[in-house]
C-alpha cells in the first residue's frame, strides 16, 4: 500500500476556515429559516471593475479568432502585465523592482505556500502569533516542524506574540532566524507597520542572512500617506525579502484568480556547500516545472487594472469596503466592545466582550445574531481572546450584522 505524507497528520482540527464553515453547516441545517450574514473570511462581494470586464470580454473574443488565439503562455506571466505592474506598483513608489523580477501567478496564498519549495527543511522559521493559518499549515505539510502542543504552537517554529501591548507589530527576535513572515496591512489584526518597523527588519534580515517573506495582499487598503506599501521602499529590502501581492481584494479577483510575487535577483540563499545561489533562478525553475501560468483571458482583466478607468473603479471598490470597516468599527465601539485595526486594513479585530473565549464569542454571534466572524484563537494561541470581522460584504449586510450585534449586547 502506498505510505502518506504523515505531517499531514499533524494538522490541527482542519484548516480554520473549514472548521467555520462545518459549524455553519450545522447551524443552518437545525435552523433552515435564519438569515446568516456572513462577516467571515476575507471574500469579496462587489462585481469585478468594469474595465476589468471589458478587457476581459475582448480578449475572449481574441481567442476565438486564429490569428489572435493564445496557447500556453509564459510562466511567469506576459510581460506587458509584469512591466504595468513594475512601473505602477513599485518604482512609483521608488522601490528598484524590474518586471522580470515578477512572477505573475493564481494566488499569494499558493505563492506563499509554494515559496517553501525553493528552501531547505533546516531553517528556522518566525511567525507572528496570532498569524494567517496558511504560513503555519503549509511549513507543517512541507516537514518544516515537529508536533503541536495543547495550545497549537508547533515545536519548530519561533512564535513572536502581537497583541495590543506592542501595536500588533512583532518584536525583532532576540536569536537568529532564518525564514520571517510578515503581513502587512496584518491579517488578521489589521494592523500596519510604519517605515521605520520595517527598517528594523530589513537591518535584522541582513545582518544574519535572514528572508523576509513580506505579505502585501492588502496593501491597497493603505490610507496613510506615511506607510510603505512594499517591503521594497525600504532601503535594502531587495538583498532579504520576497513580497507577494494579489488582485483578490483591491480588483475583486478572488474568483477569478491573479496574483504576483517578487524575487529580486540580487537575493541570495545558501547551499548545502556554502556556496550562494539566486532565489530567483530556483524560483524561474520551480515556476516553469510545476505551474502552467495565469489564463491569458485573466491577464488581460488584470492588466485592465492600471488603466485610468481601472485605477478610479479599483479606488472606488477599495473605499466601499473601507466604509463597511468604519461602519463596523463605529458601532461595535458604541456597543461597548473594543476594536483594533479597519484604518487601514478591510479587517477590524475585536476584544471578545464578557471574557468569553474566541471560539464562544462566535458561537455566541452564530447563534443569537445569525453573524458568523473568525475566532482569533484559529490564528493562533495570542489571537484567543479576539475575533475578526471582515469588511468585506454588501452594505446591506454590513449595516444589518452590526444593528443585531449592537442590540445583543447592548441589552
Amino acid at each position: 500500500m502506498a505510505t502518506i505524507n504523515d505531517n499531514y497528520l499533524k494538522l490541527k482540527a482542519g484548516y480554520l476556515f473549514p472548521e467555520i464553515a462545518r459549524r455553519v453547516n450545522t447551524f443552518v441545517a437545525e435552523h433552515p429559516d435564519a438569515s446568516i450574514i456572513k462577516l467571515g473570511i476575507g471574500d469579496v462581494t462587489e462585481p469585478l471593475p468594469a474595465a476589468c470586464r471589458t478587457a476581459m470580454i475582448a480578449a475572449v473574443d481574441e481567442m476565438g479568432d486564429r490569428a489572435s488565439f493564445k496557447g500556453y503562455g509564459p510562466e511567469q506571466g506576459y510581460g506587458w502585465l509584469r512591466e504595468k505592474i513594475a512601473t505602477h506598483d513599485f518604482q512609483a513608489r521608488g522601490c528598484d523592482i524590474s518586471p522580470d523580477e515578477i512572477f505573475i501567478s493564481d494566488g499569494s496564498k499558493c505563492d506563499c505556500g509554494n515559496i517553501l519549495d525553493i528552501f531547505g527543511s533546516t531553517n528556522t522559521i518566525a511567525v507572528t502569533d496570532p498569524v494567517y493559518p496558511v504560513y503555519v499549515d503549509t511549513n507543517v505539510m512541507a516537514g518544516h516542524t515537529g508536533d503541536a502542543n495543547d495550545q497549537g504552537e508547533y515545536d519548530g517554529l519561533v512564535y513572536l506574540p502581537i497583541s495590543a501591548d506592542n501595536d500588533f507589530t512583532a518584536e525583532i527576535p532576540s536569536t537568529k532566524v532564518d525564514l520571517i513572515y510578515l503581513c502587512f496591512p496584518n491579517n488578521p489584526t489589521g494592523a500596519t507597520a510604519t517605515k521605520a518597523h520595517l527598517q528594523d527588519w530589513v537591518a535584522y534580515a541582513r545582518a544574519h542572512g535572514s528572508i523576509i517573506l513580506f505579505d502585501a495582499a492588502y496593501e491597497a487598503f493603505i490610507t496613510d500617506p506615511a506607510l510603505p506599501h512594499s517591503i521594497y521602499e525600504i532601503e535594502g529590502a531587495r538583498d532579504c525579502a520576497i513580497e507577494f501581492r494579489s488582485f483578490s481584494k483591491n480588483a475583486g479577483f478572488t474568483g477569478t484568480r491573479c496574483a504576483l510575487t517578487v524575487v529580486p535577483k540580487t537575493l541570495m540563499g545558501k547551499a548545502a556547500d556554502g556556496s550562494d545561489v539566486e532565489l530567483w533562478k530556483l524560483w524561474n525553475r520551480r515556476q516553469s516545472t510545476k505551474f502552467n501560468g495565469v489564463s491569458y483571458i485573466v491577464q488581460r482583466g488584470a492588466e485592465a487594472v492600471y488603466s485610468p478607468k481601472g485605477q478610479a473603479q479599483i479606488q472606488e471598490l477599495v473605499a466601499f469596503y473601507m466604509k463597511n470597516a468604519h461602519i463596523i468599527r463605529e458601532q461595535l465601539t458604541a456597543a461597548g466592545i473594543q476594536v483594533y485595526g479597519g484604518t487601514n486594513a478591510p479587517y477590524v479585530w475585536v476584544k471578545t466582550p464578557h471574557g468569553l473565549s474566541s471560539w464562544d464569542f462566535f458561537d455566541k454571534l452564530l447563534h443569537a445574531c445569525n453573524v458568523v466572524g473568525t475566532p482569533g484563537a484559529g490564528f493562533g494561541a495570542a489571537g484567543e481572546g479576539y475575533f475578526r470581522i471582515s469588511a468585506f460584504n454588501s452594505r446591506e449586510n454590513v449595516n444589518a450584522a452590526m444593528q443585531r450585534i449592537t442590540e445583543t449586547f447592548k441589552a
